[in-house]
């Protein structure tokens, strides 16, 4: 009996937070090792697909990098990353396009549709505008050119809204064009929170391979559960923040000033740690608020 009443009290727990957030955008990022363990992403979809039961309007951006390097080691490409973005010819452009589009994408979709949530897939090369990726190497002082990397310029979020209107999960994959209708990879960070700055959003949240940012990258038990974006600054100086979780603090930066209330980073590969960030009192990662 105790154990029943337990589960009730979970509910109890929730139901303010299922009221604040009922009818609201919540913009969910995820890719990294987590894409590669079926039963962990089944998780996270079903978690989503409770998001949308409840009255939210969830939004999923995705990755796929390390399937994009196994189908480009069948085609004898070598993956190659510079500053930890993945450098794309055309011919690994092709590999990228085809995988996200065509094979992760429909994956996901067909999981969140076996879960009765509604959800179509969007190729983000119809929605994200971009330019070709460049910088100039600090040390040497020569350009480096990462070929078809875009840099997110703007976003089309009418057929996501139209999705969303209509009851219907959109499921995006990181790609854009410029211009000239090139496509181009883009880092999955970056295009989860253009679409959330677009939608205007609730909250955006990463899931990660780390429960959080942590003030002793060695120590898991070091999460900072709250840091307000004044302070990030103050914490990439230090070093507390680097390396892959940069560009999601970035983002987050820039989402939180067009206006997305809450930034959440949390840990992919703990069961239900979406529900538990957004649904319960205490939560289980790092929150960036302004």
């Amino acid at each position: 009996m105790r154990a029943v009443i337990e589960k009730a009290s979970v509910l109890i727990e929730a139901l303010p937070y299922i009221q604040r957030f009922n009818g609201e955008t919540v913009v969910v990022k995820f890719g990294g090792s987590i894409m590669e363990d079926a039963e962990g992403v089944k998780n996270i979809l079903r978690d989503i697909a409770f998001m949308a039961c409840v009255g939210m309007r969830p939004v999923i951006v995705h990755g796929g990098g390390k399937s994009i390097s196994a189908e480009m080691e069948k085609r004898g490409l070598r993956p190659s990353f510079v500053q930890g973005l993945r450098v794309t010819d055309q011919a690994s452009i092709d590999v990228v396009e085809h995988v996200l589009n065509h094979e992760v994408n429909p994956q996901l979709v067909s999981v969140l549709l076996a879960y009765d949530c509604k959800a179509r897939g969007i190729h983000g090369d119809d929605i994200l505008k971009v330019r070709k990726h460049t910088a100039v190497d600090e040390k040497t002082g020569q350009k480096l050119d990462w070929g078809f990397v875009g840099t997110v310029t703007g976003a089309d979020v009418a057929p996501v809204e139209a999705f969303l209107h209509s009851g219907i999960t959109p499921v995006i994959t990181p790609l854009g064009r410029d211009e000239k209708r090139h496509i181009y990879n883009v880092n999955a960070d970056e295009a989860a929170a253009a679409v959330a700055v677009a939608l205007k959003a609730r909250k955006l949240v990463f899931l990660s391979d780390v429960p959080g940012v942590l003030s002793d990258k060695d120590d898991e038990t070091t999460i900072i559960s709250s840091i307000k974006a004044g302070d990030i600054e103050d914490l990439v100086k230090r070093g507390i923040i680097s390396g892959g979780m940069l560009p999601k603090i970035s983002g987050a930066v820039k989402a939180m000033q067009a206006g997305v209330r809450k930034v959440h980073l949390i840990d992919a590969m703990l069961p239900h740690s979406l529900l538990l960030e957004l649904f319960t009192d205490k939560g289980v990662g790092t929150e960036i608020v302004s």
